[in-house]
């Protein structure tokens, strides 16, 4: 699943193909969508802005329309300059919205909805999200009273997935920032210190940050935990391990020599 920093990253590029250009045509191939009129509802409207909260974007039009998506797993966006082959079949596609120079394709879906300004403010899949680990005034105090408010049993790997806690983290830079702070992603969240879950944001908000500065996406082999079970530790030398966490049975890796 796309994480937030690759969710951001999108942002940046869309917002930079779309905000303050000519928008020639809106379509809309995928067969859900073939009743919603959005060419219509759209025509002539620009877009104001694109943005990102946890791992929804939203590309807002003036006259208070939004479009809100989610990816989910499988799906993507892309920005092409015109003529330019796509890589992936056009069957793919749910949206496509073509500028004089670029083609913005969003890819499999699968959540993607037009709505007022309003919904996408009040909407409770939305609304209840936890303060974005990437935004520019995040609050990791209230972030932390997220964390100390929830269940104290859970792992703090599970704890940091809810996206009701802090929005933004998936599963790569949960286990990535736990390492980098040198904590255990099993360890309850009642065995935790305030300054250690703190850390551990703050690996996490860093990480990210770093990602989105290389365009949301960092090479496998700088992992330093993810998906290197067997392999050793490049901290103590200890071989990384890895099995499912939570309800969700989201993989988790750790060293188990330096992660306390």
């Amino acid at each position: 699943m796309p994480e937030g920093d690759a969710i951001h990253s999108a942002a940046e590029r869309l917002g930079a193909a779309l905000v303050g250009r000519s928008i020639e045509s809106i379509e809309t191939p995928q067969r859900r969508h073939a009743l919603d009129r959005w060419p219509e509802r759209l025509e002539g409207r620009a877009v104001r802005s694109v943005d990102a909260r946890g791992k929804h974007l939203f590309v807002r039009f003036d006259g208070d329309l939004t479009l809100h998506s989610h990816l989910r797993m499988g799906g993507s966006w892309r920005v092409y300059r015109r003529g330019e082959r796509w890589r992936r079949s056009p069957h793919r596609a749910w949206l496509v919205i073509r500028t004089p120079e670029h083609d913005v394709v969003q890819f499999d879906g699968p959540v993607l909805e037009l709505m007022t300004e309003g919904r996408s403010r009040f909407d409770q899949r939305i609304a209840g999200l936890g303060p974005d680990v990437l935004a520019a005034d995040f609050d990791e105090r209230a972030t932390l009273r997220n964390l100390r408010a929830d269940d104290q049993s859970r792992g703090i790997g599970e704890a940091l997935l809810d996206q009701r806690n802090v929005a933004g983290i998936g599963n790569i830079w949960k286990s990535e920032s736990c390492f980098a702070a040198g904590v255990d992603p099993w360890r309850r969240l009642a065995g935790a210190t305030d300054d250690e879950l703190l850390g551990v944001l703050r690996a996490a908000r860093s990480l990210m940050q770093g990602s989105v500065a290389r365009g949301g996406w960092i090479p496998r082999e700088e992992h330093a935990v993810f998906e290197r079970s067997g392999r050793p530790c490049p901290r103590c030398g200890t071989s990384v391990r890895s099995r499912g966490q939570g309800e969700d049975n989201r993989t988790t890796y750790w060293c188990p020599g330096c992660q306390r």
